[in-house]
Protein backbone atom coordinates (compact mmCIF):
# COMPACT_ATOMS: atom_id res chain seq x y z
CA UNK A 1 0.00 0.00 0.00
CA UNK A 2 1.12 3.57 -0.62
CA UNK A 3 0.42 6.62 1.56
CA UNK A 4 -2.69 7.63 -0.34
CA UNK A 5 -4.20 4.17 0.06
CA UNK A 6 -3.38 4.20 3.78
CA UNK A 7 -5.00 7.63 4.15
CA UNK A 8 -8.11 6.39 2.38
CA UNK A 9 -8.24 3.47 4.80
CA UNK A 10 -7.78 5.75 7.81
CA UNK A 11 -10.74 7.82 6.64
CA UNK A 12 -12.87 4.94 7.90
CA UNK A 13 -11.55 5.39 11.47
CA UNK A 14 -13.96 7.64 13.36
CA UNK A 15 -12.81 9.73 16.30
CA UNK A 16 -14.57 8.47 19.47
CA UNK A 17 -17.79 10.34 20.15
CA UNK A 18 -17.98 11.96 16.71
CA UNK A 19 -19.32 11.04 13.29
CA UNK A 20 -16.17 12.38 11.59
CA UNK A 21 -12.94 10.50 10.86
CA UNK A 22 -9.42 11.19 12.08
CA UNK A 23 -8.22 12.30 8.63
CA UNK A 24 -10.86 15.02 8.20
CA UNK A 25 -10.05 16.18 11.75
CA UNK A 26 -6.41 16.68 10.63
CA UNK A 27 -5.12 14.24 13.23
CA UNK A 28 -2.91 12.19 10.88
CA UNK A 29 0.44 13.97 11.06
CA UNK A 30 2.74 11.56 9.17
CA UNK A 31 2.84 8.12 7.54
CA UNK A 32 6.07 6.22 6.86
CA UNK A 33 6.07 2.90 4.99
CA UNK A 34 9.00 0.51 4.64
CA UNK A 35 8.16 -2.89 3.14
CA UNK A 36 5.73 -4.52 5.59
CA UNK A 37 6.36 -1.95 8.32
CA UNK A 38 4.31 1.22 8.81
CA UNK A 39 4.69 4.12 11.24
CA UNK A 40 1.62 6.32 11.74
CA UNK A 41 2.06 9.54 13.71
CA UNK A 42 -1.04 11.26 15.05
CA UNK A 43 -1.49 14.76 16.43
CA UNK A 44 -4.25 14.55 19.05
CA UNK A 45 -4.71 17.31 21.62
CA UNK A 46 -7.06 15.51 24.01
CA UNK A 47 -5.81 14.45 27.44
CA UNK A 48 -8.26 11.53 27.46
CA UNK A 49 -6.08 8.38 27.33
CA UNK A 50 -9.11 6.16 26.72
CA UNK A 51 -9.90 7.98 23.47
CA UNK A 52 -6.25 7.85 22.39
CA UNK A 53 -6.05 4.09 22.97
CA UNK A 54 -9.35 3.55 21.15
CA UNK A 55 -7.99 5.36 18.09
CA UNK A 56 -4.74 3.37 18.19
CA UNK A 57 -6.62 0.08 18.39
CA UNK A 58 -8.89 1.02 15.49
CA UNK A 59 -5.89 1.96 13.30
CA UNK A 60 -4.07 -1.29 14.04
CA UNK A 61 -7.22 -3.23 13.22
CA UNK A 62 -7.60 -1.48 9.85
CA UNK A 63 -3.94 -1.94 8.90
CA UNK A 64 -3.34 -5.48 10.26
CA UNK A 65 -4.24 -7.21 6.99
CA UNK A 66 -1.73 -5.07 5.05
CA UNK A 67 1.27 -4.74 7.40
CA UNK A 68 3.00 -7.05 9.88
CA UNK A 69 4.74 -4.31 11.88
CA UNK A 70 2.39 -1.47 12.85
CA UNK A 71 3.59 1.40 15.03
CA UNK A 72 1.10 4.10 16.02
CA UNK A 73 2.46 7.11 17.89
CA UNK A 74 0.61 10.13 19.24
CA UNK A 75 2.54 13.37 19.07
CA UNK A 76 0.51 15.40 21.51
CA UNK A 77 0.70 19.14 21.36
CA UNK A 78 -1.64 19.62 24.27
CA UNK A 79 -3.36 22.80 25.22
CA UNK A 80 -2.89 22.84 28.96
CA UNK A 81 -6.49 22.92 30.07
CA UNK A 82 -5.89 21.51 33.51
CA UNK A 83 -6.97 21.78 37.09
CA UNK A 84 -5.06 24.36 39.10
CA UNK A 85 -2.85 23.50 42.02
CA UNK A 86 -4.31 23.93 45.50
CA UNK A 87 -2.73 27.36 45.92
CA UNK A 88 -4.54 28.58 42.82
CA UNK A 89 -7.82 26.91 43.72
CA UNK A 90 -8.12 28.87 46.94
CA UNK A 91 -8.17 32.09 44.93
CA UNK A 92 -11.50 31.17 43.27
CA UNK A 93 -14.97 30.93 44.74
CA UNK A 94 -17.08 27.86 43.97
CA UNK A 95 -19.98 29.92 42.58
CA UNK A 96 -20.77 27.66 39.62
CA UNK A 97 -20.52 24.15 41.05
CA UNK A 98 -22.97 22.66 38.55
CA UNK A 99 -20.99 23.84 35.51
CA UNK A 100 -18.43 21.39 34.14
CA UNK A 101 -16.56 23.72 31.73
CA UNK A 102 -16.35 27.50 31.41
CA UNK A 103 -15.06 28.96 28.15
CA UNK A 104 -14.27 32.67 27.92
CA UNK A 105 -14.57 34.05 24.37
CA UNK A 106 -12.35 37.10 24.18
CA UNK A 107 -10.74 39.65 21.92
CA UNK A 108 -8.67 42.71 22.59
CA UNK A 109 -10.67 44.78 20.14
CA UNK A 110 -14.35 45.37 19.45
CA UNK A 111 -15.97 44.62 16.12
CA UNK A 112 -14.10 41.40 15.32
CA UNK A 113 -17.18 39.18 15.62
CA UNK A 114 -16.60 37.80 19.11
CA UNK A 115 -20.31 37.75 20.03
CA UNK A 116 -21.19 36.04 16.75
CA UNK A 117 -18.58 33.36 17.45
CA UNK A 118 -19.90 32.95 21.02
CA UNK A 119 -23.50 32.50 19.87
CA UNK A 120 -22.59 30.01 17.17
CA UNK A 121 -20.24 28.11 19.47
CA UNK A 122 -23.09 27.73 21.99
CA UNK A 123 -25.48 26.57 19.25
CA UNK A 124 -22.94 24.12 17.81
CA UNK A 125 -22.35 22.65 21.28
CA UNK A 126 -26.09 22.00 21.56
CA UNK A 127 -25.88 20.26 18.19
CA UNK A 128 -23.31 17.95 19.80
CA UNK A 129 -25.77 17.06 22.56
CA UNK A 130 -24.24 19.28 25.26
CA UNK A 131 -26.15 21.27 27.88
CA UNK A 132 -25.09 24.89 27.35
CA UNK A 133 -25.40 28.33 28.92
CA UNK A 134 -24.36 31.62 27.33
CA UNK A 135 -23.61 34.68 29.46
CA UNK A 136 -23.25 38.06 27.75
CA UNK A 137 -20.81 40.03 29.93
CA UNK A 138 -20.59 43.10 27.69
CA UNK A 139 -22.39 45.44 30.09
CA UNK A 140 -21.92 48.52 27.91
CA UNK A 141 -22.90 46.91 24.60
CA UNK A 142 -24.89 43.68 25.10
CA UNK A 143 -25.66 41.97 21.79
CA UNK A 144 -27.16 38.68 22.93
CA UNK A 145 -30.80 39.96 22.88
CA UNK A 146 -30.47 40.72 19.15
CA UNK A 147 -28.37 37.65 18.33
CA UNK A 148 -31.06 35.34 19.73
CA UNK A 149 -34.10 37.51 19.06
CA UNK A 150 -35.05 37.75 22.75
CA UNK A 151 -37.05 40.72 24.02
CA UNK A 152 -38.16 39.74 27.51
CA UNK A 153 -37.01 39.99 31.09
CA UNK A 154 -35.90 36.96 33.12
CA UNK A 155 -38.06 35.68 35.98
CA UNK A 156 -36.80 35.11 39.53
CA UNK A 157 -36.88 32.13 41.87
CA UNK A 158 -38.26 32.35 45.42
CA UNK A 159 -34.65 32.62 46.58
CA UNK A 160 -34.25 35.79 44.44
CA UNK A 161 -32.11 34.20 41.75
CA UNK A 162 -32.53 35.09 38.10
CA UNK A 163 -33.78 32.29 35.84
CA UNK A 164 -31.96 32.26 32.48
CA UNK A 165 -34.13 32.66 29.39
CA UNK A 166 -34.04 29.49 27.27
CA UNK A 167 -33.87 29.75 23.48
CA UNK A 168 -32.88 27.04 21.02
CA UNK A 169 -31.86 24.76 23.88
CA UNK A 170 -29.45 27.36 25.38
CA UNK A 171 -29.76 29.07 28.76
CA UNK A 172 -29.21 32.78 28.09
CA UNK A 173 -28.42 35.71 30.37
CA UNK A 174 -27.51 39.26 29.43
CA UNK A 175 -27.60 42.67 31.06
CA UNK A 176 -29.58 43.69 27.98
CA UNK A 177 -32.48 41.56 29.27
CA UNK A 178 -32.58 43.61 32.47
CA UNK A 179 -31.77 47.14 31.32
CA UNK A 180 -33.39 47.04 27.91
CA UNK A 181 -31.15 46.85 24.88
CA UNK A 182 -31.73 50.51 23.94
CA UNK A 183 -30.76 51.94 27.32
CA UNK A 184 -27.19 53.30 27.61
CA UNK A 185 -25.21 52.14 30.63
CA UNK A 186 -23.18 54.88 32.32
CA UNK A 187 -21.32 53.09 35.10
CA UNK A 188 -17.90 53.27 36.66
CA UNK A 189 -15.63 50.21 36.90
CA UNK A 190 -16.43 49.05 40.47
CA UNK A 191 -20.18 48.91 39.73
CA UNK A 192 -19.52 46.93 36.55
CA UNK A 193 -17.37 44.46 38.51
CA UNK A 194 -20.16 43.98 41.09
CA UNK A 195 -22.75 43.37 38.39
CA UNK A 196 -20.43 40.83 36.76
CA UNK A 197 -20.08 38.94 40.02
CA UNK A 198 -23.86 38.97 40.48
CA UNK A 199 -24.27 37.19 37.15
CA UNK A 200 -22.15 34.36 38.59
CA UNK A 201 -23.77 34.20 42.01
CA UNK A 202 -27.39 35.21 41.43
CA UNK A 203 -28.32 33.29 38.27
CA UNK A 204 -29.84 29.80 38.51
CA UNK A 205 -27.68 28.11 35.88
CA UNK A 206 -28.27 24.56 37.11
CA UNK A 207 -26.14 21.76 35.65
CA UNK A 208 -24.32 22.62 32.43
CA UNK A 209 -21.68 20.88 30.35
CA UNK A 210 -20.50 24.26 29.06
CA UNK A 211 -20.98 27.89 30.06
CA UNK A 212 -19.81 30.31 27.36
CA UNK A 213 -18.77 33.77 28.53
CA UNK A 214 -19.03 36.44 25.85
CA UNK A 215 -16.56 39.00 27.20
CA UNK A 216 -16.36 42.69 26.34
CA UNK A 217 -13.30 43.85 24.40
CA UNK A 218 -10.14 44.79 26.25
CA UNK A 219 -8.53 43.76 29.54
CA UNK A 220 -10.52 45.70 32.13
CA UNK A 221 -12.58 45.15 35.28
CA UNK A 222 -14.81 42.39 33.92
CA UNK A 223 -11.92 40.24 32.72
CA UNK A 224 -10.09 40.63 36.03
CA UNK A 225 -13.24 39.87 38.05
CA UNK A 226 -14.02 36.65 36.24
CA UNK A 227 -10.45 35.33 36.47
CA UNK A 228 -10.48 36.04 40.21
CA UNK A 229 -13.90 34.55 40.90
CA UNK A 230 -14.09 31.62 38.48
CA UNK A 231 -11.89 28.74 37.44
CA UNK A 232 -11.97 29.21 33.68
CA UNK A 233 -11.45 26.01 31.68
CA UNK A 234 -9.92 27.98 28.85
CA UNK A 235 -10.07 31.13 26.75
CA UNK A 236 -10.93 31.27 23.05
CA UNK A 237 -9.29 34.18 21.23
CA UNK A 238 -11.16 35.76 18.30
CA UNK A 239 -9.34 38.03 15.85
CA UNK A 240 -9.47 39.31 12.31
CA UNK A 241 -6.41 39.06 10.04
CA UNK A 242 -5.29 42.69 10.01
CA UNK A 243 -2.46 44.10 12.12
CA UNK A 244 -4.57 46.65 14.04
CA UNK A 245 -6.78 43.86 15.43
CA UNK A 246 -3.84 41.58 16.19
CA UNK A 247 -2.06 44.26 18.21
CA UNK A 248 -4.98 44.44 20.66
CA UNK A 249 -5.73 40.72 20.57
CA UNK A 250 -2.19 39.98 21.75
CA UNK A 251 -2.79 42.09 24.86
CA UNK A 252 -5.93 40.11 25.66
CA UNK A 253 -4.26 36.75 25.08
CA UNK A 254 -1.25 37.71 27.19
CA UNK A 255 -3.56 38.82 30.02
CA UNK A 256 -4.98 35.29 30.28
CA UNK A 257 -1.48 33.87 30.48
CA UNK A 258 -0.58 36.25 33.31
CA UNK A 259 -3.58 35.12 35.36
CA UNK A 260 -2.88 31.41 34.69
CA UNK A 261 -5.88 30.89 32.41
CA UNK A 262 -5.08 28.55 29.50
CA UNK A 263 -5.78 29.64 25.94
CA UNK A 264 -7.60 26.90 24.00
CA UNK A 265 -7.02 28.29 20.53
CA UNK A 266 -7.55 31.10 18.04
CA UNK A 267 -10.43 31.71 15.62
CA UNK A 268 -9.82 34.02 12.66
CA UNK A 269 -13.04 35.80 11.72
CA UNK A 270 -13.69 37.81 8.52
CA UNK A 271 -11.09 35.63 6.83
CA UNK A 272 -11.59 36.81 3.28
CA UNK A 273 -14.62 37.14 1.04
CA UNK A 274 -15.41 34.23 -1.29
CA UNK A 275 -16.82 35.37 -4.64
CA UNK A 276 -18.53 32.72 -6.76
CA UNK A 277 -19.83 32.99 -10.30
CA UNK A 278 -20.51 31.28 -13.57
CA UNK A 279 -19.68 32.13 -17.19
CA UNK A 280 -21.23 30.80 -20.34
CA UNK A 281 -18.25 30.67 -22.68
CA UNK A 282 -15.69 27.87 -22.80
CA UNK A 283 -12.80 29.86 -21.35
CA UNK A 284 -10.67 27.92 -18.87
CA UNK A 285 -9.52 31.07 -17.07
CA UNK A 286 -10.82 34.52 -16.23
CA UNK A 287 -8.87 37.48 -14.90
CA UNK A 288 -9.81 39.35 -11.71
CA UNK A 289 -7.51 42.07 -10.34
CA UNK A 290 -4.75 40.92 -12.72
CA UNK A 291 -4.98 37.39 -11.30
CA UNK A 292 -5.90 34.40 -13.42
CA UNK A 293 -8.77 32.39 -11.95
CA UNK A 294 -9.47 28.85 -13.09
CA UNK A 295 -12.93 28.16 -14.51
CA UNK A 296 -14.31 24.66 -14.05
CA UNK A 297 -15.77 22.66 -16.94
CA UNK A 298 -19.29 23.61 -15.91
CA UNK A 299 -18.36 27.31 -16.14
CA UNK A 300 -18.29 27.90 -12.38
CA UNK A 301 -15.47 29.69 -10.56
CA UNK A 302 -14.64 31.05 -7.10
CA UNK A 303 -12.26 33.76 -5.97
CA UNK A 304 -11.16 34.76 -2.48
CA UNK A 305 -10.63 38.45 -1.71
CA UNK A 306 -8.55 39.10 1.43
CA UNK A 307 -10.20 42.38 2.43
CA UNK A 308 -8.40 42.47 5.79
CA UNK A 309 -5.08 40.90 4.75
CA UNK A 310 -4.47 37.23 5.53
CA UNK A 311 -2.56 35.02 7.94
CA UNK A 312 -3.16 37.03 11.13
CA UNK A 313 -4.90 34.19 12.97
CA UNK A 314 -2.16 31.74 12.00
CA UNK A 315 0.51 34.15 13.19
CA UNK A 316 -1.16 34.65 16.58
CA UNK A 317 -1.83 30.94 17.14
CA UNK A 318 1.82 30.16 16.43
CA UNK A 319 2.95 32.91 18.80
CA UNK A 320 0.76 31.50 21.57
CA UNK A 321 1.61 27.88 20.76
CA UNK A 322 -2.07 26.94 20.42
CA UNK A 323 -4.16 25.64 17.49
CA UNK A 324 -5.77 27.84 14.86
CA UNK A 325 -9.22 26.31 15.30
CA UNK A 326 -10.76 27.73 12.15
CA UNK A 327 -11.14 30.57 9.66
CA UNK A 328 -14.58 32.09 9.14
CA UNK A 329 -15.02 33.98 5.85
CA UNK A 330 -17.15 37.08 5.45
CA UNK A 331 -20.67 35.98 4.62
CA UNK A 332 -24.00 37.75 4.30
CA UNK A 333 -25.62 34.53 5.59
CA UNK A 334 -24.05 35.16 9.01
CA UNK A 335 -25.36 38.74 9.01
CA UNK A 336 -28.85 37.71 7.96
CA UNK A 337 -29.14 34.87 10.47
CA UNK A 338 -27.86 37.10 13.29
CA UNK A 339 -30.33 39.87 12.41
CA UNK A 340 -33.09 37.24 12.34
CA UNK A 341 -32.17 36.20 15.89
CA UNK A 342 -31.07 32.67 14.98
CA UNK A 343 -27.32 31.86 14.85
CA UNK A 344 -26.38 30.11 11.61
CA UNK A 345 -25.19 27.04 13.56
CA UNK A 346 -28.88 26.61 14.46
CA UNK A 347 -30.62 27.91 11.33
CA UNK A 348 -28.39 26.19 8.76
CA UNK A 349 -25.82 23.89 10.44
CA UNK A 350 -25.06 22.02 7.20
CA UNK A 351 -24.17 25.17 5.23
CA UNK A 352 -20.54 26.04 4.51
CA UNK A 353 -20.41 28.54 7.39
CA UNK A 354 -22.44 26.32 9.72
CA UNK A 355 -20.05 23.45 9.04
CA UNK A 356 -17.04 25.66 9.84
CA UNK A 357 -18.51 26.56 13.24
CA UNK A 358 -19.31 22.90 13.89
CA UNK A 359 -15.74 21.84 13.13
CA UNK A 360 -14.36 24.55 15.43
CA UNK A 361 -16.66 23.29 18.17
CA UNK A 362 -15.66 19.66 17.66
CA UNK A 363 -12.00 20.64 17.98
CA UNK A 364 -12.71 22.49 21.24
CA UNK A 365 -14.53 19.46 22.67
CA UNK A 366 -11.63 17.27 21.57
CA UNK A 367 -9.15 19.52 23.38
CA UNK A 368 -11.13 19.87 26.61
CA UNK A 369 -12.63 16.41 27.01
Amino acid sequence: MNKKEVLDLLKTVQYPGFSRDIVSFGMVDDIKILNDKIDVTLNISTQNDEKKNEVKTAIRSKLSSHFNDINVQIKSKPVHVQSPNPAQTNQHDSVLEGVSNIIAVASGKGGVGKSTVSANLASALVNEGKSVGLLDLDIYGPSLPITFGVNEQPQMTQSKKLIPIEKNGIKLMSFGFISGNDTPVIWRGPLVARMTEQFFRDVEWGKLDYLILDLPPGTGDIQLTLTQKLQITGALIVTTPQDIALADVRKGADMFKKVNTPVIGVVENMSGLILKGEIENQSSFITINDEKIKVEKDGKFSYKVDLFKSGGGTEESERLGVPLLGKIPISKNITESTDDGIPISKSDPKSVIGNIFQRITEKIINIIE
